[in-house]
C-alpha cells in the first residue's frame, strides 16, 4: 500500500510527464520529484551527507573530534546520530551560508562544542524516558497513530515546535488532509522562518496544486538555506521546465549536478538531455 507521500511524488511526476509529453519534450520515467523531508529519529552518515551537502569524511571527522555526538552504529558499523544532531548540523549550514571556510567552521564548533572532555566520538546512548517529541519520532517511525498525539503534546511543551508542526504536516497529508498539512507546515515556519524541511514540503504541496510560483518561492528560500541539496536544485529544475523555461531548467539542473550521488546524478543527466534536445529542436 502506498503512502499519500508516495501519491504525491507520483502525482507531480504525471502532472510532468503530462506537461512535456503535450509538446516535443518526453520526460524520462526514471526522474522523479524529490518527495517530503521529515525529521528522523535517527540518520545516517549518508543521510546527513545528502540533506547538508556535507562530504561524508568530514561528518565521521567531525564524529572522531567530539565535535557531533553519534548515538550508535549501525549492523554495518556506520555511525548514527538523532535528531539532537540537527541542531549542530543545521549551525553548520547557517556558518556556511555567512561565507565561512570548512576550517572556519570547524573552529566555530569547537567553541561551541567544548563539551566532552575526551576526543575519539564518544557515542551517548538515547535515555531511557523519552520526551513527547522522541516518542513521536519513534512512534511516527512505526506508523502509529498516537505519533500525532505526541507531536501535539511537544508542541505544548514547547518541544522541537518547529520539527514538530513539520512532521505533523507529512501525517496530516497522508490522510488527505491538504489544508491541514498546509497549516502545519505554516506554523512550522511561524516558529522557524528558516525552517528547511517546511519550505521544502511547502513547496511540494504548491507544485501539487499547480502552483508554480509559489512553488518555486518556497524552493529558491530552501536553496538559500541549503545550497548545496542536489534535491532542492532538482526539484526547482522541474519547475523551469514545466513553465517552458529549458534554458533556466538546465542552468539549475547543472548546479544540481554538483552535489548529487551517483544516482542521483543519473536522473540528472537524463532529463537534462532530453531538455537540451528540445532547446536544440527549437533553435
Amino acid at each position: 500500500m502506498i503512502s499519500r507521500a508516495q501519491q504525491l511524488n507520483e502525482s507531480i511526476t504525471q502532472n510532468l510527464a503530462r506537461g512535456f509529453m503535450s509538446g516535443v519534450v518526453r520526460f524520462p520515467n526514471t526522474a522523479r520529484a524529490k518527495g517530503f523531508q521529515r525529521v528522523q529519529a535517527t540518520y545516517t552518515v549518508r543521510e546527513i551527507s545528502r540533506q547538508f551537502g556535507l562530504s561524508e569524511n568530514s561528518i565521521r571527522r567531525w564524529t572522531r573530534d567530539g565535535i557531533i555526538q553519534a548515538v550508535g552504529t549501525e549492523l554495518n558499523g556506520e555511525l548514527l546520530y538523532d535528531f539532537r544532531a540537527l541542531t549542530q548540523f543545521r549551525r553548520v549550514r547557517e556558518l556556511r551560508s555567512r561565507g565561512l571556510t570548512t576550517r572556519q567552521i570547524e573552529a566555530e564548533l569547537h567553541g561551541q562544542l567544548n563539551l566532552f572532555p575526551e576526543k575519539g566520538g564518544l557515542l551517548i546512548q538515547l535515555p531511557v524516558r523519552l520526551s513527547p517529541f522522541e516518542e513521536a519520532l519513534i512512534l511516527h517511525e512505526k506508523g502509529e497513530e498516537r505519533a500525532i498525539e505526541m507531536y501535539m503534546r511537544a508542541i505544548l511543551r514547547g518541544e522541537c515546535v518547529s520539527d514538530a508542526y513539520c512532521n505533523l504536516g507529512i501525517l496530516a497529508y497522508e490522510k488527505k488532509q491538504v489544508a491541514k498539512a498546509f497549516d502545519h507546515f505554516t506554523n512550522s515556519l511561524k516558529h522557524d522562518p528558516r525552517h528547511f524541511e517546511s519550505h521544502f514540503n511547502l513547496a511540494l504541496l504548491y507544485f501539487e496544486a499547480g502552483d508554480f510560483r509559489l512553488a518555486r518561492l518556497h524552493y529558491e528560500i530552501s536553496a538559500v538555506l541549503e545550497p548545496n541539496s542536489a534535491g532542492v536544485y532538482f526539484n526547482l529544475g522541474l519547475i523551469h521546465a514545466m513553465s517552458g523555461d529549458m534554458e533556466k531548467a538546465a542552468i539549475v539542473l547543472n548546479k544540481a549536478k554538483e552535489h548529487a550521488t551517483e544516482e542521483e546524478l543519473g536522473q540528472i543527466e537524463e532529463l537534462l538531455a532530453s531538455m537540451l534536445k528540445v532547446m536544440k529542436d527549437q533553435n
